[in-house]
């Protein structure tokens, strides 16, 4: 099931994305999927005819996971550590497909990062990789954004990572996805590929990541956990276009720009 956020012109409302002779259409549905049992409201709409908003707004954080894939890891000059390194976003950073990424005044460097973000649907602490499943509700495409020269001057990442607009995801949330199962995950600049891999080439599982965020931090319903990213990050820049496509998801959109 593809749960979206969208907006017609009037308040955002959450839908769900079917195909109907041969037509993506969005239905309209009541509540929070995170909070509130849905019912369908009776609202029925194109897809192409709203415009579709970050699927969530973490009321609380984006735990985001670095060097997770060996290849990028060695593309960044070094080995995946043997403690996973987490670091967080704030919902600030969070935009939808479409928004614009800016980047900020203080860099020159700009790089994308194409993740499978995992969205949480109950309080989790202390879980165990198995218990993991029934805590999240499904995945969505995200960018890390990250500036390179902040993140190589300074041993805190604050400025690299937690930039306002540093984390697009979209299109939706795909609640029937087995990321264990080599997704394929991919970004684009300009149409020309940049990074292409699989979720198989991750060196901790989404079940092992969420498990050991949860010992460290309680996660909320809506927070987002991002989980590395493949080989072939590059620079972007103003007037540059961005996709992050993942298998069985879809593909996130959103220009760049600076002000």
């Amino acid at each position: 099931m593809r749960i979206a956020r969208f907006t017609t012109g009037e308040d955002p409302m959450y839908g769900i994305v079917q195909e109907k002779d041969g037509q993506d259409m969005v239905y309209g549905i009541t509540g929070d999927p995170l909070y509130t049992e849905i019912r369908p409201t009776g609202t029925i709409v194109p897809l192409e005819d709203v415009r579709l908003l970050a699927p969530v707004i973490p009321r609380s954080k984006v735990v985001c996971v670095g060097k997770n894939y060996a290849a990028h890891a060695a593309e960044m000059g070094g080995e995946v550590p043997e403690q996973a390194l987490f670091f967080l976003k704030p919902n600030t950073a969070v935009v939808g497909p479409g928004d614009p990424v800016v980047i900020p005044s203080y860099s020159d460097e700009v790089s994308l990062e194409a993740e499978l973000a995992v969205v949480i649907k109950r309080m989790a602490k202390d879980l165990a990789p198995e218990q993991v499943a029934d805590h999240v509700l499904g995945c969505t495409c995200a960018n890390d954004f990250t500036a390179r020269d902040a993140q190589r001057a300074e041993n805190q990442w604050f400025r690299a990572k937690a930039f306002d607009t540093s984390c697009p995801i979209g299109p939706w949330i795909e609640t029937d996805l087995d990321p264990a199962s080599g997704l394929q995950i991919s970004s684009a600049v300009d149409e020309e590929t940049a990074q292409k891999g699989t979720t198989a080439e991750m060196v901790r599982s989404v079940a092992e990541l969420v498990a050991e965020v949860s010992t460290i931090v309680t996660l909320l319903p809506g927070d987002l956990v991002l989980t590395g990213t493949p080989a072939g990050v590059r620079t972007v820049r103003p007037g540059s276009t961005v996709d992050v496509t993942i298998e069985g998801i879809g593909t996130l959109t959103n220009p760049v720009v600076q002000r």
